[in-house]
């Protein structure tokens, strides 16, 4: 009996650990994305646009969220036109755009539902797609759903909760890559994302060029981050 007591005891323990962390994540996620929206409305948010291969970074993004899609009854693909795209953009900054797509993909998608990540290759340019079968957006919200602190859902729904700032960023990181974003949806059948993004490269200087190391620890964490709106 007092095993079984310690036991329930534990989990209770450990249960409510989990939700506070998850509301540290959550409350780390919000102060972040107020501080980078206020600098880049200021003018004093600025972005190292290096030479990578685009493809491989997305794909390295899907590949890291597979698990946690599935874990939520969901299925995620990666498609792809081309196997690599050399080409210049902030390499922090494109992870914050994919993941926070991602994010309201498996938000507004239930167990049983697909999202889709493709990237389409043009003459001077590269699309990059986030397609889900979600709940989809209607008309009337897509016209405002890019500006700060408008939520798609507004219900009292925790397993779509969030600040209503996500996407205004999305929006301002793509146009620092003087890219655009675009939106179609259909309620109750999905939403489809596309950034378009010109693509450039940029001299590098070897001797100056400082090579950002993003762990595996460090990418689990930024996803527990970008991902913390989401309740189990």
């Amino acid at each position: 009996m007092k095993t079984s007591a310690f036991n329930e005891e534990q989990e209770s323990v450990e249960k409510y650990i989990s939700i506070m962390r998850q509301n540290c994540y959550r409350l780390l996620r919000i102060i972040g994305n107020l501080i980078d929206i206020t600098k880049i409305d200021a003018g004093h948010f600025f972005t190292q646009h290096l030479n990578d291969d685009i493809v491989s970074v997305v794909e390295n993004i899907v590949l890291s969220v597979a698990d946690y899609v599935e874990s939520k009854g969901s299925s995620i693909t990666f498609d792809i036109e081309i196997e690599e795209k050399v080409m210049a953009f902030d390499l922090d900054a494109m992870e914050r755009i994919i993941l926070n797509l991602l994010s309201n993909s498996i938000k507004f998608t239930s167990s049983g539902g697909s999202i889709e990540v493709s990237i389409y290759n043009k003459v001077n340019s590269i699309v990059i797609s986030v397609k889900d079968t979600g709940v989809g957006i209607t008309a009337k919200k897509q016209s405002s759903i890019f500006e700060k602190f408008v939520q798609v859902d507004k219900s009292l729904s925790r397993t779509r909760e969030g600040s209503g700032i996500g996407l205004s960023l999305v929006k301002e990181l793509v146009a620092l890559h003087n890219g655009t974003i675009e939106l179609e949806s259909t309620p109750g059948k999905g939403s489809e994302f596309r950034i378009e993004i010109p693509v450039n490269l940029v001299h590098e200087d070897k001797g100056s060029t400082e090579l950002s190391i993003c762990t595996s620890e460090d990418k689990v964490e930024r996803i527990k981050i970008e991902f913390s709106d989401i309740y189990n």
